[in-house]
């Protein structure tokens, strides 16, 4: 683990945000580099304070195209796909939560870091069918969000925020994910008791003369 780290703190100081991308694709998609992102995003932005949108930017977009090719693979492969790589339990219980909570199964996960499940969860979008434009935005918006909170530490307490992040991350991280699964139930439960419109009435009917 230790030598891929270092091959991606290469890739991202040889290339910069390209390097970002790449290594958010091959971490979301064929390879598994726990962590890699959060580290070079923080590392990267105390050495240019001034490209911390680019580089949240580059490391979201990575992930997020690493993610879609999972999803497409599952899409087509369907549950056989998903129980090769995983237990029977988990899949039922992933495929549970993504058919009851939708896109907040996937946007909490997205904004956790290891070791809180993610993969699984995206493999099971495609299994369930999520549309394409609202799979990829609830990653971008989870990923975006994770990666601009350490850039932001990254700004503010240059270096010292890994050791933040280590320290506390966890716990922001799922204070943020609670108060997001927060609002989307309140969303939904407004939605369900919002009531319904007064039909408008015929055409002609009850006209004044």
């Amino acid at each position: 683990m230790k030598g891929l780290l270092a091959w991606a703190k290469g890739l991202a100081l040889t290339f910069g945000g390209p390097g970002l991308f790449f290594v958010g694709f091959l971490d979301s998609s064929f390879l598994s580099l726990p962590e890699a992102n959060d580290f070079l995003v923080v590392w990267m932005v105390t050495q240019h304070r001034d490209r911390l949108l680019y580089y949240v930017a580059m490391a979201t977009l990575g992930s997020m195209l690493g993610c879609l090719v999972i999803y497409g693979l599952a899409w087509k492969g369907g549950e056989a796909f998903v129980r090769k790589r995983f237990g029977s339990a988990a899949v039922e219980h992933g495929l549970d939560a993504v058919r009851r909570h939708g896109l907040l199964a996937l946007l909490v996960p997205s904004m956790l870091p290891p070791p809180a499940p993610f993969k699984i969860f995206v493999i099971l979008a495609g299994v369930v069918r999520i549309r394409p434009l609202s799979f990829a935005l609830a990653i971008g918006i989870g990923r975006g969000l994770r990666y601009l909170a350490e850039g932001l530490l990254a700004v503010h307490y240059g270096p010292r925020a890994l050791d933040y992040i280590n320290e506390h991350g966890q716990l922001a991280a799922l204070v943020a994910a609670v108060a997001v699964l927060a609002i989307g139930l309140a969303v939904a439960v407004w939605h369900r008791q919002r009531p319904a419109g007064v039909p408008a009435p015929p055409e002609g009917a009850d006209q004044e003369r």
